[in-house]
C-alpha cells in the first residue's frame, strides 16, 4: 500500500471505513510479494499501537502503515512520510476462466516514479517504518478554479 495503491487497497479502505464512523484508523501493511517477517509487522504494530494510544488521535485520523519484510534487528527507525506515487501498472494480461470466458488482469505494478526522500516508498527501501497520514478529500484544487470558468461557459439550454 506504497503511493497511489492506497486506491486500489483493502486495507486502506477498511481502514476510511473506521474514518466514516468517526474514528481513528490505522492500516497496517507488510512490504513485500511473499511475506517472510510477520513476526517484525507485529512487534511494529503493537509499538506504534501502544504509542499512540494514550495520545488519542483526532476522530477521522487515518495512517497508512507500511513495515518493510526484513528482520526485525533491520529495522532502521520508524518515519512519517507522503505518499510516493507509481508509473502506471504493465498492460493487461488476457486470459480465459475454465468455462472460456475472457478475462482481463491488471499487470504488475508499475516501478515507483516518485519516491525520493520524504515518500513512503524511500523510508520502505531504507529499512524503515513508513506512516502516512491520509485524508479523504481527493479534490485537485489546482485545477478547481480554471475548470468552474470553463464549465460556466457551457450553454445549457433545457
Amino acid at each position: 500500500n506504497l503511493g497511489d495503491d492506497v486506491l486500489y487497497s483493502g486495507t486502506v479502505a477498511a481502514a476510511m471505513e473506521g474514518r466514516f464512523l468517526g474514528f481513528p484508523a490505522l492500516a497496517f501493511s507488510m512490504v513485500g510479494q511473499i511475506i517472510k517477517h510477520y513476526d517484525t509487522g507485529a512487534v511494529i504494530a503493537r509499538q506504534i499501537i501502544q504509542q499512540l494510544r494514550p495520545n488519542i488521535l483526532p476522530a477521522k485520523t487515518i495512517l497508512n502503515i507500511n513495515i518493510p519484510d526484513v528482520p526485525l534487528a533491520d529495522i532502521k527507525g520508524i518515519k512519517v512520510t507522503r505518499l510516493g506515487a507509481r508509473h502506471i501498472a504493465e498492460p493487461l494480461i488476457k486470459s480465459q476462466d475454465p468455462r472460456g470466458n475472457t478475462l482481463y488482469w491488471i499487470g504488475p505494478p508499475g516501478n515507483a516514479s516518485d519516491a525520493g526522500s520524504g515518500t513512503d516508498f524511500y523510508a520502505v527501501a531504507q529499512h524503515c517504518v513508513s506512516v502516512t497520514p491520509l485524508s479523504f478529500d481527493m479534490t485537485h484544487y489546482k485545477v478547481f478554479d480554471n475548470l468552474n470558468a470553463l464549465i460556466d461557459k457551457i450553454d445549457w439550454q433545457i
